[in-house]
């Protein structure tokens, strides 16, 4: 497939710039893309026109444009968390054959707006669309593990810590100390905390701006996972995870 020139070379233009590089002179430009100045001076003429480069006029330096942000914004809204998420849970689902779930906040609980069911599984509990306790839960702990402090707090204010199992976590405190380990680790254990005989492991999904938007887990029951198996688990979890957050907009560092 043929390439346009200069639709590639204005494109080259606009990668340029970052975090680290928010302006460049356009000798600079000129210089890091090999191009004579004449040259760089129209892309960015037409650039500017359309408002995708800016001009600063305190220093004459070219920066980023304002149709960037509304463009950003457009992807971001037709972003579907669940159509995102899908190819990487059945691939997921495959090699682990394990129950998979994506779920996302709903107030004060999580749901599952997901499913895919392990070939090898036989857990058949979870429903798309039930309400999951947060507290009592992996997914609803990395849910709240990577809220920003204030909302975790709100989330928390009036909860209701109830007792799922002889396992769940009902004392706020202890609850807290466990969120913090989740966030360090970067991934959640749900140890028969909801349902006796069943541990879930679950790690977030993040966006452009590092807010958690879901998480997803995978389900085990004990007699059949044991903790050499869940490790494994664990580590494809993570990795699933971040291929998902890089499609919803995540960057690494941050």
């Amino acid at each position: 497939m043929p390439v346009i020139q200069s639709v590639d070379r204005a494109l080259n233009i606009i990668d340029l710039f970052d975090e680290f590089t928010p302006e460049l002179k356009i000798t600079e430009i000129s210089e890091k893309m090999n191009l004579h100045k004449s040259t760089v001076h129209s892309l960015l003429k037409t650039l500017e026109k359309h408002q995708y480069i800016d001009q600063n006029p305190e220093n004459g330096k070219y920066r980023l444009g304002l149709k960037l942000i509304e463009r950003g914004n457009c992807v971001i809204s037709t972003i579907d968390i669940r159509q995102v998420s899908r190819t990487f849970l059945l691939d997921l689902s495959k090699k682990t054959g394990q129950t998979v779930h994506l779920g996302i906040l709903n107030d004060t609980e999580g749901v599952y707006i997901d499913k895919i069911e392990g070939e090898s599984a036989i857990i058949r509990f979870s429903k798309i669309g039930k309400g999951i306790p947060l507290h009592a839960t992996a997914i609803g702990k990395v849910l709240l593990a990577f809220q920003e402090p204030k909302e975790t707090y709100n989330l928390l204010k009036d909860y209701q810590f109830t007792e799922q199992t002889e396992h769940s976590i009902t004392e706020r405190d202890k609850f807290l100390a466990e969120l913090e380990v989740v966030h360090q680790q970067g991934y959640a254990v749900d140890n028969q905390e909801n349902e006796l005989g069943v541990r879930c492991i679950a790690a977030p999904l993040l966006n452009y701006e590092n807010k958690v938007l879901g998480g997803i887990s995978i389900s085990t029951l004990i007699s059949q996972v044991d903790d050499e198996k869940l490790a494994k688990y664990i580590k494809l979890l993570k990795q699933t995870s971040l291929e998902i957050s890089k499609k919803l907009g995540y960057r690494l560092n941050l």
